[in-house]
């Protein structure tokens, strides 16, 4: 199916958003380029709650937060990853809540560094993040009228995980599924190849509706990761055809595959591109890539 993007969404910010029973949104006041109409914070359970990603360092998102959890008790602060557009928040409402905080780990890139990636790495990722209860995949954690089951969806980052809410058809995707957009896979943070793979293990589970971390709920939800997989797979097959026909550097690859994007997202698209590449190598069609964070970034390509 072609991907059809949903970008009218009003985030309403500062203002608690009913998604169903037991579910609220919030979405803080970080619109950016990658972070669409800013991060979504969620609320899940009626009596106690769970707050999913609690978002950016902002005094009007946590004011916001706080009026909406009441005089209720929170249960569990849980991380769907470590980007600093979702963790900020996190300690100070620890500290207002005495929750305890839930992820899959601390931040890691998915393959060992090189010099230059360790201080890029570090403007996008919480390096400092550490849960204080490592998830396992399918483990649940539960409040007094809540359960939510730990889907492990590694590729946007290593520790990215999912959470479906049990009696419902919701799942939180966090940002490895979002309606506004593709995801960003930038290596060495992310994985292409993990994030195939894990396309696959939504497919294979039954809910029908996503909430992600930025941009509005995502409705018939296997469709549209089914769209996600088919278009990540042609882009890859664009991207070795430029392989195949000589061309051996990022920058050139965007150019000729992503005409229409804004030049202030080239940046991204590298990534994306570098992402595919490194899933190439992986499959054995393309070898030595250079691994610097560039757009610059040249490669060498197998049995050309």
């Amino acid at each position: 199916m072609a991907l059809s993007f949903k970008t009218d969404f009003d985030p309403h910010h500062g203002t608690t958003v009913d998604i169903a029973t037991g579910v609220k949104r919030i979405t803080a006041p970080n619109s950016g380029p990658y972070t669409f109409r800013g991060t979504n914070t969620y609320l899940i359970g009626s009596q106690s709650l769970a707050l999913v990603d609690p978002g950016p360092d902002s005094d009007t998102h946590f004011a916001a937060i706080v009026s909406a959890i009441g005089e209720r008790s929170v249960d569990a602060i849980i991380l769907t990853h470590s980007h600093l557009d979702h963790t900020p928040l996190t300690a100070r409402l620890k500290r207002h809540t005495d929750a305890p905080v839930y992820a899959v780990g601390p931040h890691k890139p998915y393959r060992v560094l090189t010099a230059a990636e360790t201080e890029i790495l570090s403007r996008s990722a919480d390096l400092d993040f550490a849960p204080d209860h490592e998830l396992a995949n399918g483990e649940l954690i539960e409040g007094q009228d809540w359960q939510l089951e730990t889907v492990l969806t590694p590729g946007h980052t290593s520790n990215h995980a999912a959470f479906a809410i049990r009696g419902t058809d919701l799942l939180l995707s966090g940002d490895h599924v979002m309606g506004w957009s593709t995801t960003v896979v930038a290596p060495p943070d992310g994985s292409m190849a993990d994030y195939l793979r894990s396309l696959d293990v939504l497919l294979a589970r039954s809910e029908t509706r996503y909430l992600p971390g930025h941009g509005d709920a995502i409705p018939k939800a296997q469709a549209y990761v089914k769209g996600l997989k088919t278009h990540r797979i042609m882009r890859e097959r664009a991207i070795f055809e430029q392989v195949s026909k000589g061309v051996d550097s990022i920058s050139e690859i965007v150019t000729a595959l992503y005409r229409t994007l804004p030049a202030t997202l080239h940046g991204a698209a590298g990534m994306t591109v570098l992402a595919h590449l490194e899933s190439l190598m992986e499959a054995g069609k393309v070898t030595s890539v250079d691994a610097q964070i560039s757009t610059a970034s040249r490669f060498e390509v197998a049995d050309r």
